[in-house]
């Protein structure tokens, strides 16, 4: 009988493990289509305090000079990057998504949604094969462009309610017929995914979830063997890896044994409220203690870091949050405050400022410091 391997961590190890797999220590990827390949991701989103998220933690591993806005527009309009379920990944990965679609909605659903959404697309299938004739005649169309013939709405106490069209493309995507082909200013455009996913084999369901578990944990360094379901991206590797404990956190760990023990080497780094080193928060408290909520939905009298706060990074310390806003109307970069964690030295605040100088430069707008 083979024995298991438990990797013994401290926190500092599973800090520097995590840090390193989010390529965010000193060595910086070579490019963009190298970094997402290895992250697998970039999630999008729409807000923009500073800048787009999928924008912002590309320029956090590249810096200034490694990463413009223009290298994620071209790499999608070649489809080098594909947009899937609002994250952008890989062309080739698309692979491991398409036997997954064939199975919708027992796959990539969550258990309390499938049976909803499976009768609430059979309802309006007429509207369902009326988009397919429309985008096979005339895609890429924005939402906005195909009538709404759906004969149940969709109901939803969020933002979705009664947006029949949108959600019956997005459940489109996951069965597997329609494709984001492109955005037209903030409006994606909506297209057959045969003409937009490239033409390459399926790879098996359960072969293509291993693959997905392994990449993930490669990409996070350590992770949850088992976590709650989500949408889209788990949190979890499942099997991945070789177990772990971290010395004063509870629980099960899986780590990636290419990780442990390699050297580590830091920097300063200013990351997205949704970047995938502190998208877990739960994993955040306990891996680095770091505390932290984005506050945009609050009123802005109970906020503490601020509207769109950017955690800070510091070798393997989460040390503090930048408030700050871009003004691209005064073409200015506006930091209200920097909110220390923990003491800055004096080597830590040239490495901080250093970085939101590069941000400022990223942006190409002025720096303007409080007082």
């Amino acid at each position: 009988m083979t024995q298991v391997t438990v990797h013994e961590l401290s926190r500092t190890d599973a800090r520097r493990i995590a840090v390193r797999a989010q390529l965010l220590g000193a060595s910086r990827p070579t490019g963009l289509l190298d970094a997402v390949r290895h992250l697998t991701l970039l999630q999008i989103d729409p807000t923009a305090a500073i800048a787009p998220n999928a924008d912002l933690v590309a320029w956090s591993r590249l810096g200034s000079s490694g990463y413009a806005p223009a290298d994620l527009t071209t790499a999608l309009a070649d489809r080098a990057l594909l947009e899937l379920r609002a994250m952008v990944r890989p062309a080739e990965d698309l692979a491991l998504y398409r036997a997954e679609m064939g199975e919708w909605p027992e796959r990539g659903t969550p258990s309390s949604w499938r049976e909803y959404h499976r009768t609430w697309v059979g309802a309006n299938d007429a509207c369902r094969r009326d988009i397919l004739d429309r985008l096979g005649a005339a895609g890429p169309l924005p939402s906005r462009e195909v009538p709404d013939s759906c004969e149940l709405p969709w109901k939803s106490s969020g933002w979705s309610n009664n947006r029949n069209v949108t959600k019956l493309l997005e459940l489109m995507v996951q069965r597997g017929e329609v494709a984001v082909a492109g955005r037209r200013g903030g409006d994606r455009l909506w297209d057959l995914a045969e003409r937009v996913y490239p033409d390459a084999p399926a790879v098996p369901v359960e072969e293509a979830l291993r693959i997905r578990d392994e990449r993930r944990l490669r990409a996070l360094g350590i992770a949850r063997a088992r976590g709650p379901e989500c949408q889209v991206e788990p949190a979890d590797v499942g099997k991945a890896g070789e177990p772990a404990v971290v010395e004063g956190v509870r629980g099960q760990w899986r780590v990636d044994p290419a990780q442990v023990g390699q050297p580590f080497a830091g920097r300063a780094a200013l990351l997205s409220p949704f970047d995938r080193l502190i998208h877990d928060r739960k994993r955040a408290g306990e891996l680095f203690g770091f505390d932290y909520q984005l506050e945009m939905y609050k009123p802005a009298a109970k906020h503490r870091w601020g509207y769109f706060a950017l955690p800070i990074l510091h070798g393997d310390r989460l040390v503090g949050k930048l408030d700050a806003t871009a003004d691209r109307e005064a073409g200015v970069l506006r930091v209200n405050a920097v909110h220390e964690d923990v003491p800055f030295t004096k080597t830590m605040n040239a490495e901080i400022r250093g970085e939101i100088e590069d941000l400022a430069r990223w942006l190409d707008v002025e720096l303007v410091l409080p007082g």
